[in-house]
C-alpha cells in the first residue's frame, strides 16, 4: 500500500511539477548563473548512494564554499531561492525520485554521505527504509535554520540534531502504517501553512502600517 501512494502521489505530484517547471526554470535562469536542477549526492535505503532532484536555490558550486547544509541567512541563497526554500518549491523535484522508487513520499530525509558517516551502528538502523520527501523530523525541524548556530555548524548538526532526528526517525518506523502517512502529509501541509503566517505577522510587527 504504500508503494501505491507513492506512486500515485508523485504521478499527480509530476503533473503539477511539469506546469511550474517552466516558469521556475525562468526564475532561477534569470536571478544566477547555473543549472535548473541540483543534483546531490545522499544515502538511500540499506545505505545505496544516488542522486536527489531539487530546485536550485544556492549560488552554483555552493558545496564547495560551505557546509552541506544551509543556515540562517546564508550568502549562498539566491534571492529566488530563498522563496523557493520558504515556500518549499525546491523540494518537488524530488517526486521524480519518488516515481523511480529510490525515496518514498513519507521517511527519514536522506542524508549527505557526510553526516552519514558519523552515524552510530544503533542509528544506521534508520537506513533500513527508503528515505523520504517529508517525515516526523521533518516536521520538528520545519525551520531547521533558526537552530543551528554558523559558527559551530557541523558539530551542532551532528552532536543535537543528528541524535533527534534518529529518535522521531525510529518511532515513525516502529509504528508506520498508511494512516501516519497520511498523518504526516496532512501536518506536514499545515506546518508550512502556520510557519508562512507567522512569517507574515512577524514581518508586520517588524514593519508596522502608518
Amino acid at each position: 500500500m504504500k508503494r501505491l501512494l507513492d506512486i500515485v502521489v508523485s504521478f499527480i505530484g509530476l503533473w503539477l511539477l511539469a506546469l511550474i517547471t517552466p516558469f521556475v526554470a525562468l526564475a532561477i535562469t534569470l536571478d544566477s548563473k547555473g543549472p535548473i536542477f541540483y543534483r546531490g549526492v545522499r544515502v538511500g535505503r540499506n545505505g545505496k548512494l544516488f542522486k536527489i532532484f531539487k530546485f536550485r536555490t544556492m549560488i552554483d558550486g555552493a558545496d564547495r564554499c560551505g557546509p552541506k547544509l544551509t543556515y540562517r541567512n546564508d550568502p549562498r541563497i539566491t534571492g529566488i531561492g530563498a522563496i523557493l526554500r520558504r515556500l518549499k518549491i525546491d523540494e518537488l523535484p524530488q517526486l521524480i525520485n519518488v516515481f523511480l522508487g529510490q525515496m518514498s513520499t513519507v521517511g527519514p530525509r536522506p542524508e549527505d554521505p557526510q553526516y552519514v558517516s558519523h552515524y552510530t551502528k544503533g542509528q544506521r538502523a534508520i537506513l533500513s527504509v527508503k528515505p523520504g520527501i517529508t517525515g516526523p523530523a521533518q516536521i520538528h525541524y520545519v525551520d531547521i535554520e533558526s537552530h543551528m548556530d554558523p559558527s559551530k555548524f557541523n558539530e551542532q548538526y551532528i552532536d543535537e540534531i543528528i541524535p533527534e532526528k534518529f529518535r522521531l526517525n525510529m518511532l515513525y518506523i516502529q509504528n508506520r502504517s498508511l494512516p501516519l502517512d497520511l498523518k504526516i502529509l496532512w501536518s506536514t501541509f499545515l506546518s508550512l501553512f502556520r510557519s508562512e503566517i507567522n512569517r507574515v505577522r512577524n514581518n508586520n510587527k517588524n514593519h508596522p502600517s502608518d
